[in-house]
């Protein structure tokens, strides 16, 4: 299975801006967050990239894509019906072809010498089948999240057959239903923010478009909990970091991550431990630190 395509949705009325801000990369350039997580897709073996947008935001994508601006195809959806819509938007783009899926409001820094989303496409293409990229995370920020339930592949290290996907349960509903063996307690497998999906998770949303007659939301993880019904799917446990610039602090969080496991480490953390250092009425932030 190779997968050359990728959807990146970003047309969520609080997500819209997100992938114009601008931070400073790990190679010191500064770019946006949209041109940040092209590169990912890039990385990770991508040849077309298709944008799921707002109808008329497409010129403030493209002038803040970089170099890769011509690279991306815009699809524009123009009904807000949830985050499984957008991605049924690009289905045309699509097509037969699996492909790769990341949300537009998130970072991701790999803890390797290869990408996050290499190192899935890699893994999915493999494994021949739909993969989504999950973490273990503490009971307290499930209300954020999509969550697996499955079963640890025998003799592997963090690969899971997924059997169920919730969205954001409660702590109950996760006790009860998606406890993972050999997590530890009050972890539980959570969404990473990309996914390799095949045409099938068209079939299911089109399902739910059609059945939705009051225009409720369609969510993703409701399609993807449908998924095992009809094919093999799969998890992969990253030990990278994910960060949503999304919530407060997010670009304040995901700036000193990519700084801190970027070229200009040393001076980044000279300048915190100065920062950390100052006390009250004696400030030296901005100053030179003495040698």
């Amino acid at each position: 299975m190779k997968i050359t395509k990728a959807v990146i949705t970003a047309a969520g009325q609080d997500q819209r801006t997100l992938p114009l801000q601008m931070l400073i990369d790990r190679d010191g350039t500064e770019k946006s967050v949209l041109e940040i997580i092209i590169e990912e897709t890039i990385r990770a073996g991508i040849e077309e990239i298709c944008l799921v947008v707002c109808p008329g935001d497409e010129g403030s994508y493209k002038s803040v894509a970089g170099d890769h601006a011509g690279r991306i195809q815009f699809v524009q959806q123009e009904k807000s019906l949830g985050y499984g819509h957008a991605v049924y938007c690009s289905k045309s783009f699509v097509g037969s072809d699996p492909f790769l899926h990341l949300v537009g409001d998130h970072l991701y820094i790999s803890r390797t010498e290869q990408g996050c989303a290499q190192l899935l496409v890699q893994f999915a293409a493999t494994q021949k089948c739909a993969v989504s990229a999950v973490q273990a995370t503490r009971e307290n920020l499930l209300p954020y999240y999509g969550v697996i339930g499955g079963q640890r592949i025998a003799g592997s290290s963090g690969q899971y057959k997924v059997d169920t996907v919730t969205e954001k349960p409660t702590p109950t509903e996760a006790e009860q239903r998606l406890i993972i063996p050999g997590l530890r307690a009050g972890h539980y497998l959570c969404f990473f923010g990309m996914h390799v999906l095949t045409p099938i998770v068209f079939d299911i949303l089109e399902e739910k478009i059609n059945n939705n007659k009051k225009d409720n939301k369609i969510t993703l993880s409701d399609a993807l909990a449908e998924l095992p019904k009809r094919e093999q799917y799969l998890a992969l446990e990253k030990d990278g970091w994910r960060y949503d610039v999304g919530v407060k602090y997010g670009l304040l969080n995901a700036q000193l991550a990519l700084a801190l496991s970027g070229k200009d480490r040393d001076m980044v953390l000279t300048k915190l431990v100065e920062l950390l250092a100052t006390r009250e009425g004696g400030s030296t932030w901005g100053q030179p630190v003495n040698e």
